[in-house]
């Protein structure tokens, strides 16, 4: 089922801006390396309110830590109603934006469904923001798949969660990390993925597809010899910090910026507030399409959320078309890629609430 509007032509990114995303400058995603049981611990955690959105007085908030499959120790915010009396609530996994941390889009998320009644836990990936694991900013697609996992494992564990409804949301990057998290977690009733990014599509093929063999090929060579430069010095090199302005970019650029880079988004362990991924953090999502197999979801529900402006909008369409019934896809009249980070009065958490209210019944 679609609602909202009807499809409109996708915005032709220049080269210029393709390669921004593809190749060895990529804001994508890593091969995660060996690392001993200390470098998996979680980092420091702070104890005062950091977030970029303002504390809610309808909620419980706590600083929770949790480890995945890997001995990964993740970092989380966890909410709860503070009208919950003793019985046992539904809950919410919530992760994302990519290269965001759990005090920025996903947090805002956490809390707001928590006010309307829900358990969530908005949680840092591995090796990112305050969550474990070592060298930093790197990512993996069969990593992160796993952490949306483990925060299911601690939700269902705990004395507030009924385990047998509990959802997930993904925003962004991790939108498609949710979708590819439940479709092998069959514990989960229901999953929405919001503004979302397919990270190994656009990876290994650029923005609408347009990354030809033979640019996959040189960003292979590339970051393939990075490795023995790396391998060489004992640690990895990282790009240049991210969402810097330079002139010229595309507005989908400009727009990540006005969210990253001042007060309304801005958090320094953010990787893309100003910090970096290591260069070779495409490899391990060039060859793993992680929506392959989105239709195993079904029988259970699956939303998408997208913006009628979002020069991602195609992720969730091609998404949508792949995935079987019951679907939906809500598409946002007006809305940016970035406006479904962090602005009220355009993310449809009314709808949000009644999806997961039905399905986690």
């Amino acid at each position: 089922m679609e609602t909202a509007i009807q499809h409109q032509a996708e915005p032709t990114i220049g080269r210029r801006n393709l390669l921004k995303l593809t190749g060895a400058s990529v804001a994508a995603i890593g091969a995660a390396s060996m690392f001993t049981t200390a470098s998996a611990r979680a980092q420091n955690m702070t104890t005062e309110w950091d977030k970029v959105f303002p504390k809610s007085d309808k909620v419980d908030h706590e600083k929770v830590t949790f480890r995945n499959r890997y001995g990964i120790t993740l970092a989380g915010d966890l909410y709860l109603p503070k009208d919950r009396t003793d019985r046992r609530l539904p809950a919410l996994a919530v992760g994302g934006p990519f290269g965001a941390v759990k005090e920025q889009s996903s947090g805002l998320y956490a809390q707001t469904m928590a006010e309307r009644g829900f358990v969530t836990l908005a949680f840092d990936g591995s090796f990112t923001g305050e969550s474990g694991g070592e060298p930093r900013n790197v990512a993996s697609p069969d990593i992160n798949t796993e952490d949306f996992s483990a925060a299911v494992d601690y939700l269902g564990l705990h004395a507030s969660v009924d385990r047998e409804r509990i959802g997930v949301i993904g925003i962004c990057g991790w939108g498609g990390m949710a979708l590819n998290a439940v479709a092998s977690d069959k514990r989960v009733k229901a999953v929405a993925a919001s503004t979302m990014y397919d990270m190994t599509r656009v990876m290994s093929k650029g923005y609408n597809d347009s990354v030809t063999p033979e640019q996959r090929a040189q960003t292979l060579e590339q970051l393939s010899r990075q490795r023995w430069a790396d391998a060489e010095a004992g640690t990895p090199a990282y790009q240049p910090p991210y969402n810097e302005l330079k002139g010229g970019e595309a507005q989908f650029l400009i727009d990540y910026h006005n969210y990253y880079m001042t007060p309304r988004g801005y958090h320094k362990r953010a990787v893309n507030s100003g910090n970096s991924w290591t260069q070779t953090t495409p490899l391990s999502f060039m060859n793993m399409p992680i929506l392959t197999y989105i239709a195993e979801i079904s029988p259970r529900p699956v939303l998408f959320v997208h913006g009628e402006k979002a020069h991602s909008r195609y992720f969730s369409e091609t998404a949508f078309a792949a995935a079987a019934e019951p679907k939906e896809l809500v598409i946002i009249p007006g809305a940016s890629h970035a406006d479904l980070y962090d602005k009220i009065d355009l993310i449809p958490f009314d709808k949000l609430q009644s999806f997961f209210e039905q399905h986690l019944a």
